[in-house]
């Protein structure tokens, strides 16, 4: 990992993935210059989804996350880049895709809070990042390399 590169989770949702939509995602997260360090399409069980879940616990939406994360398959991904988690979280846009800007991925994308097509880590969270990531993937299923492009995205590459 290169000294200007922050690992940040996110996943396409059972809902992005029935629309058809990691493609797009991944595009979108390309095409801004991160760069994907991990992929894992998987259907995530009760316990992964607690887990998951688990600052939620005590909160009467939460057998309704679980319920639905664990409704279809995932794409749970690891992407690098400077300030990845904050970049990430603004390409998402708000929670509620009503509220989200065009542009962003749940404002162009989404249009229901319940479903909102993508989960990235909290950059607020401090540790979120690891902690998911740790959930979802062992060490070395993270792929360290240097992207051709890395040049034209830094100054400093």
């Amino acid at each position: 990992m290169s000294h200007h590169d922050e690992r940040t989770f996110v996943m396409v949702k059972p809902d992005g993935v029935q629309r058809g939509l990691v493609g797009e995602i991944i595009g979108r997260l390309e095409e801004r210059g991160l760069k994907l360090a991990a992929a894992k399409f998987m259907q995530i069980d009760q316990d992964l989804a607690e887990q998951h879940y688990g600052e939620h616990e005590d909160k009467p939406f939460f057998d309704e996350l679980v319920a639905f994360i664990t409704s279809g398959p995932v794409m749970a991904m690891v992407w690098e880049g400077a300030d990845a988690t904050r970049q990430v979280r603004q390409m998402m846009g708000t929670t509620d895709p009503k509220e989200a800007q065009p542009g962003t991925i749940r404002g162009d994308l989404g249009l229901d809070l319940g479903q909102n097509v993508i989960h990235g880590s909290d950059h607020e969270d401090e540790g979120a990042n690891e902690r998911e990531i740790e959930l979802f993937f062992d060490e070395d299923e993270l792929v360290d390399y240097e992207r051709a492009d890395e040049p034209w995205v830094y100054e400093d590459a």
